[in-house]
């Protein structure tokens, strides 16, 4: 197996031992008081301990065989990131069993499922080039966190577990690309890995937002719509943003570190160091 060309600024991702208290003073609809964007948080949310899961194990699989001590070192701190956000997140989820909201049916018989049969029926190089999309689709999402005016809404312990999230899918965000190259994977296999995990995050998303809003006032296609509206409105558009990485990620010579963001994530550990201190 060749080894990668590590970039400047593929700096080794730092793993971050947090706890983070989601105590009873945090409101039902915590981001803002609405209810549609909140359960549509929650519902990513939901994705996130099992799809990091799946992301450890595709490029563990990989990476098994890499050479370059860097990148090895590099594999580490991601995989420590994404052990550290599944467990994270999978604690907040008292907050939903505290409101009434079933959720374990949802990941038991749909999400577990799906990348079980990942798991079972793709490829090694193949489930790896599902993780390098999502990680870019992941990337955009924390990226953006930085900019939406309506983070500030969010009751202060989930945004700081979503801005925490969000600054290290940016600072480890190009390791499993560099090891999907490192193992020679090429372009048609990439494109093959973001359709189906573009596809595939999408249903899930939409599916998970389902489950949960129909247990607290109801499922309607026209509140999501109305969603979306409020948060255009507001400088928020996810799923343009979305569209918008997909598209990038097609272009032959793609890398994620084209977009040079790490700065976000520098300024914004920098910033909690110095509140700490």
């Amino acid at each position: 197996m060749t080894t990668s060309t590590v970039r400047p600024a593929a700096a080794v991702p730092q793993v971050r031992r947090m706890n983070f208290d989601f105590a009873d003073d945090i409101p039902r609809h915590w981001w803002g008081g609405d209810r549609e964007l909140t359960r549509n948080a929650d519902a990513l949310h939901l994705l996130f301990p099992e799809g990091e899961r799946f992301f450890m194990r595709s490029v563990r699989d990989v990476a098994a065989k890499l050479t370059d001590p860097h990148l090895k070192a590099r594999v580490r701190g991601f995989m420590g990131q994404e052990a550290m956000h599944g467990r994270e997140t999978e604690v907040s989820f008292r907050l939903l069993d505290r409101d009434g909201l079933e959720w374990e049916s949802f990941v038991e018989t749909v999400i577990k499922p799906t990348f079980a049969s990942a798991d079972r029926h793709l490829s090694p190089m193949t489930r790896l080039s599902i993780t390098c999309a999502l990680e870019h689709l992941t990337a955009t999402l924390g990226e953006g966190a930085f900019s939406d005016p309506t983070v500030v809404e969010a009751h202060p312990t989930m945004q700081k577990l979503m801005l925490w999230h969000a600054a290290e899918e940016v600072e480890h965000k190009s390791v499993a690309f560099d090891v999907f190259q490192a193992a020679g994977g090429g372009y048609f296999r990439r494109i093959v890995g973001m359709v189906l995990g573009y596809t595939t995050f999408m249903v899930l998303w939409r599916r998970a937002a389902r489950h949960l809003l129909e247990q607290d006032g109801g499922y309607h296609a026209r509140d999501m719509t109305a969603l979306r509206a409020r948060m255009q409105a507001k400088g928020n558009d996810r799923l343009a943003e979305f569209r918008a990485a997909f598209l990038g990620y097609l272009r032959p010579g793609f890398h994620p570190d084209d977009n040079d963001n790490l700065h976000i994530a520098e300024a914004y550990f920098a910033e909690q160091e110095r509140l700490a201190s």
